[in-house]
């Protein structure tokens, strides 16, 4: 069996194994490149019926506007139920990128997704995190359990032998699932490229307007953007390799304005892919933390 071909049994496996074990699963759907392979994979897992779960995405109302029409336009293609949720009260209280620092990722994410959680009495919690991307997200089992506070606890996880996964909760408990577990950031480029799978554009590189800010090129994606002195928009030649709230993201400069060109790129990357990531160089919020607290 080819590599993709074996990465591809395996996930499927995994999501038939959480529909079967779960009362009430549901998938985080992020609109990214990894969510676009799993809701590719969910089709392919149930075909000919849709996906028997919902699928859910956290709303911080700070996601590039490009990346909102694509999740509308997927959604209404595939006919899969979305979930839209927003921490409402940390909107009213005008939490943002600019003004909480690391907190709004607390409380516009973490805060989030426990409280869509929780409301929707979800028990098994399909993520699109992977291994290769960064050294926490390493520890996790492909079944990663949580306590009834969404908490997890890397040092004290149920072993995985066999591919057997133990998906038993008690009340309140869940376990976060993660198909791609295996995969790696070539992978999944190879097998969107072979599977013709659609992805945000913005994974492509274009001329673009941009500020140079604290190392990272952020995008002027809409006037919420405050200018600091002496800052000006350049338009330059970007793509992004990994993509959230706009303000928090950083672009890397490229000519890769195809799949081909990324699967090029990416064989002579020497860089993380979770470089532009502004919440991931915040040592008070470290990504281990926050997937303690509850972080997806």
């Amino acid at each position: 069996m080819k590599h993709l071909d074996s990465l591809e049994a395996e996930s499927i496996h995994i999501l038939r194994e959480t529909a079967a074990q779960f009362r009430k699963p549901v998938l985080m759907y992020s609109i990214g490149k990894d969510s676009s392979v799993l809701l590719h994979l969910a089709r392919k897992a149930f075909y000919p019926s849709r996906p028997p779960f919902p699928f859910l995405h956290i709303d911080t109302t700070w996601k590039f506007h490009e990346m909102i029409a694509f999740r509308d336009k997927r959604v209404a293609e595939e006919g899969v139920d979305l979930i839209v949720h927003t921490n409402r009260a940390g909107v009213e209280a005008g939490v943002s990128p600019f003004t909480h620092g690391a907190a709004y990722t607390d409380i516009m994410k973490t805060q989030a997704l426990r409280e869509a959680l929780t409301q929707g009495g979800f028990d098994g919690v399909i993520g699109g995190a992977r291994r290769d991307e960064e050294k926490s997200r390493a520890k996790e089992r492909v079944f990663s359990f949580r306590d009834a506070h969404h908490r997890w606890d890397p040092k004290n996880q149920r072993p995985e032998l066999w591919n057997t996964y133990n998906g038993r909760v008690g009340k309140g408990e869940s376990v976060r699932v993660f198909p791609l577990s295996n995969w790696t950031e070539l992978d999944i480029w190879l097998y969107i490229l072979r599977e013709s799978i659609p992805v945000v554009p913005l994974y492509l590189a274009k001329p673009r307007p941009v500020v140079e800010r604290d190392g990272a090129l952020i995008m002027v994606d809409d006037n919420r953007l405050p200018l600091e002195p002496g800052e000006t928009p350049q338009t330059r030649w970007v793509r992004f390799r990994t993509l959230g709230c706009y303000p928090l993201t950083g672009a890397i400069e490229s000519r890769a304005a195809s799949l081909p060109e990324i699967i090029a790129e990416m064989l002579v990357a020497r860089t993380s892919e979770r470089q532009g990531r502004l919440i991931d160089q915040d040592q008070a919020a470290s990504m281990e933390m926050k997937k303690q607290e509850g972080y997806f």
